[in-house]
């Protein structure tokens, strides 16, 4: 896929560290020849996420709290004083607080459900909304984001999250529907379980991959590398007529229903 992204670039955000999703979908893209630029979410993440994208040559590394309009302003300022414009924007972002993750979900508070709505779909609405202007002075683009089953199935333990990946679908779709006119194009991947940073804040995330792994029709876990390639496909020219879609790149286990 060398050259696939070609003089094309793209902005990722949720790269924590090597197992982030985000990390692979972002050594795809560079990979295809895309030049990258990343946000890192703290101080604690920052060293991580500067190691990798020196690896893969980015010039741009910068902080971002999604849940900052000042932030987010100074971000895609300085990815346009970069770029010039800018081809891909890539949401690997979502966050719930752990007692809301620990319950019931009857138990999920006002401020917890309020949170994760915020950052984990929220954030999409207002990232495409300042990168929305860039791209059409590319004369289009795409923007990916990253999901899960819980959006559609209860999951133990996903609660409130899961809600808010139900509401991250939706907003897919309706950006899809909003910037299509502007050959911008707004789809998500529905990943199989992966052990990342994220995901082991999961209770009981590690007989969750066992149950996946045994349930699956591929008998196996999602390899990282997978998802990675999905992301480049759904961000390319391949995929230049799908948009308002969610890709389920899972070794099939959303098809079962035993």
């Amino acid at each position: 896929m060398s050259g696939l992204l070609e003089e094309k670039t793209a902005l990722v955000l949720g790269v924590a560290n090597k197992r982030s999703i985000a990390w692979s979908i972002s050594q795809a893209l560079a990979g295809a020849g895309a030049t990258l630029a990343f946000t890192y979410q703290s101080e604690r993440l920052e060293q991580n996420v500067r190691e990798l994208a020196s690896s893969v040559r980015s010039p741009l590394v910068l902080p971002c709290d999604v849940s900052k309009d000042d932030e987010m302003d100074r971000l895609f300022s300085a990815v346009d004083k970069e770029f010039n414009g800018l081809d891909i924007l890539v949401h690997c972002v979502a966050f719930a607080q752990r007692p809301d993750l620990e319950g019931e979900y009857l138990a999920t508070s006002r401020e917890g459900f309020r949170i994760a709505q915020d950052i984990s779909a929220f954030s999409l609405v207002a990232l495409a909304r300042r990168a929305a202007p860039l791209m059409t002075r590319r004369g289009g683009g795409s923007i990916l984001a990253l999901t899960y089953l819980g959006s559609e199935r209860v999951i133990p333990k996903y609660n409130v999250m899961g809600v808010a990946k139900a509401s991250l679908e939706a907003s897919i779709r309706y950006l899809a529907n909003d910037l299509g006119q502007r050959k911008i194009r707004v789809n998500g991947i529905s990943a199989g379980p992966i052990s990342t940073l994220a995901a082991r804040g999961i209770p009981g995330f590690t007989k969750m991959l066992e149950h996946v792994r045994g349930k699956a029709p591929l008998r196996r876990n999602t390899d990282p590398a997978e998802v990675g390639d999905a992301g480049l496909f759904l961000c390319s020219a391949m995929a230049r007529g799908i948009t308002g879609e969610v890709i389920f790149v899972d070794c099939g286990y959303h098809i079962m229903g035993m």
